[in-house]
């Protein structure tokens, strides 16, 4: 007998149902027709054109939400303005009563007068 040198079998892997799809799917692409340089030439106007809408895409996409936020935050002054305006009319309104302005003259010294004022006519 025959000395049997140190050998190993090789166990063949099952293939997989992706890798028979993909290799469909490189067949029907035919990618071994194309080069890197016809690639590179022929498509970088298209692919550049798509990377720059992709790029004002995100961009606008970035503006738009920055302007609704300040909106937002305008919105909420505007809101708080309108309330501090109503506020403020109010105190305004009660503090020009009669009432109230008396009062308030009362501790300067003056005095509300209690008769009517008179008229004054000039004859011509």
């Amino acid at each position: 007998m025959a000395k049997k040198l140190n050998t190993y079998k090789v166990k063949r892997q099952k293939k997989s149902s992706w890798a028979s799809f993909f290799c469909v799917f490189e067949g029907w692409l035919k990618v071994d027709e194309f080069s890197i340089q016809r690639i590179s030439t022929d498509y970088l106007p298209h692919g550049l054109f798509i990377v720059a809408l992709g790029i004002l895409y995100i961009g606008n996409g970035h503006y738009a939400e920055s302007t609704i936020r300040r909106m937002d935050k305008v919105q909420r002054q505007v809101e708080d303005l309108h309330a501090d305006y109503h506020t403020l009319k109010a105190d305004y309104m009660f503090d020009s009563k009669q009432s109230e302005v008396s009062l308030k003259v009362k501790e300067l010294g003056l005095q509300e007068s209690s008769e009517p004022p008179i008229k004054i006519e000039v004859e011509e």
